[in-house]
């Protein structure tokens, strides 16, 4: 399994393979359970981790450099289900160029449990070597901005969906 083919879907908790992608959609498998299943773009987001930084206190940075300072720290890794306070303080001490201010625990919570997932299925942390910064859609790891600023990373996406206002009945 290759760190390039990973993916995070929207809606979807833990991280994904994809396997192959169709105009409508991807068909992933889960790292958790094995478990291969259709997803439509209709309804969920995919970004690869490739493509995912995270806000510095200088430039952002990409993913994976947060997880080989984890990778490589002394620190021990928190359980993904700590609390808030106790993830920050791991990367307090880990990673303390981090914007704590828009970085939310939310998403420290989920660079812990992915870094997990990677550990568990022996994933290779690295970017590919076809990796082009200038020619991928960045997405930033914020909770906030990812409701409003969602990307199809290299799914073929459909057309953005249309939400039609309820209909008064007369």
């Amino acid at each position: 399994m290759e760190y390039n083919r990973l993916v995070s879907v929207t809606g979807l908790g833990g991280l994904f393979e994809l396997m192959s992608s169709k105009s409508d959609g991807g068909v992933v498998k889960s790292l958790e359970d094995k478990s291969t299943k259709f997803v439509s773009t209709r309804l969920h987001s995919f970004s690869h981790l490739e493509s995912i930084e995270v806000f510095t206190v200088k430039e952002n940075v990409n993913l994976v450099e947060v997880f080989t300072a984890m990778k490589n720290s002394d620190v021990p890794l928190p359980e993904a289900k700590a609390d808030a306070a106790a993830i920050k303080a791991y990367f307090e001490k880990v990673y303390p160029d981090m914007d704590f201010e828009r970085v939310y625990g939310s998403d420290m919570k989920k660079m812990v449990k992915w870094l997990g997932l990677l550990t568990t299925n022996e994933v290779e942390i690295k970017l590919s070597e076809n990796h082009d910064q200038d020619n991928l859609a960045h997405d930033v790891v914020t909770p906030k901005a990812k409701a409003t600023e969602q990307k199809q990373s290299s799914v073929k996406a459909a057309p953005p969906k249309k939400i039609n206002s309820p209909r008064k009945m007369a």
